[in-house]
């Protein structure tokens, strides 16, 4: 299958290594040629990583490689695509325009697919003449260690398109699992409002931010805490899907906690941005609860 991703950013190099690796041509497309340089780089790292742990060969890396090709140009690189996955900013009109653009430079047959994380399917769908060839493809981060592929079907997307979608997950060693198109899909309905109510704990003063994300670890089998996945993910993320729950939902229950609000209006984004609920250091483990949050709850 022919494959397009746009956006080189993390989850786009992510979707473009699963793809090359599993057999399909690639072409990853950005308007800024450096991203898409050190998307390369972060692809041949990560492969070089599975080398290393004897999960591939580097002949299979090399065949990779050569299946990923970058570039700024759209209208040419999707002209000839089977599928275009969509991977940039969270942000509703900027993917309309990258819809109506797609839908008018992509062969008849191709399926337009978005990896929005709670943007409706079905608004986005809206942007093309093709609203039954418009799915969601919900990867997780990181996208070649997570199995999970949420599908969302729109309001008009096809059975056909997708039982495609849903087939080719499968080819790329996923397990997709698919939703309608409410707000939030399934993933980020159960799991913001959890990391918001977390927020919330701290903000209470029920607990610090270790004994928060200890307890949900230790007692509920979590891999992270919420408040150290919160920052993983971007607080500046977690604050817009709330208002997506918030708006599509129309219940308060949805509201972001002020602490979340004031944290990113202060540009505390997270582990992006060096601080969030943690302060991230130059090396993978040097991890450290904020200042602003190691006052202990008594």
């Amino acid at each position: 299958m022919k494959v397009a991703v746009i956006g080189g950013g993390t989850m786009g190099n992510g979707i473009a290594h699963v793809c090359a690796q599993n057999g399909h041509d690639v072409n990853l497309i950005d308007l800024n040629p450096d991203v898409l340089v050190s998307a390369r780089d972060t692809i041949t790292k990560n492969l070089d990583r599975m080398v290393k742990k004897d999960i591939i060969t580097e002949d299979q890396k090399a065949e990779t490689l050569s299946r990923i090709n970058g570039g700024v140009d759209m209208p040419t690189l999707v002209s000839d695509r089977d599928i275009v996955i969509e991977a940039v900013v969270e942000n509703e009109q900027v993917k309309q325009t990258i819809f109506k653009e797609l839908d008018q430079h992509c062969p008849p047959h191709c399926i337009l697919a978005s990896n929005t994380s709670s943007i409706s399917i079905t608004r986005i769908a809206r942007a093309t003449s093709r609203p039954d060839k418009v799915i969601g493809m919900h990867f997780m981060n990181p996208v070649p260690v997570m199995k999970l592929v949420e599908v969302i079907k729109g309001y008009s997307t096809s059975d056909e398109t997708l039982e495609t979608v849903m087939e080719m997950s499968r080819g790329l060693g996923k397990i997709p699992l698919s939703s309608n198109d409410y707000p939030g899909f399934v993933a980020n309905r159960i799991l913001m409002p959890m990391i918001n109510e977390a927020i919330t704990a701290l903000w209470q003063g029920v607990a610090g931010v270790e004994e928060i994300d200890g307890i949900m670890r230790l007692g509920m089998a979590h891999p992270m805490g919420p408040l150290f996945l919160a920052d993983f993910i971007g607080l500046d993320v977690c604050l817009h899907i709330m208002y997506v729950l918030q708006s599509g939902l129309g219940s308060d229950k949805y509201a972001p906690c002020p602490l979340l609000v004031n944290m990113v209006s202060a540009g505390k984004l997270g582990r992006k941005t060096g601080e969030g609920f943690y302060i991230y250091g130059p090396g993978s483990k040097d991890v450290k609860v904020s200042p602003a949050f190691q006052q202990s709850v008594v």
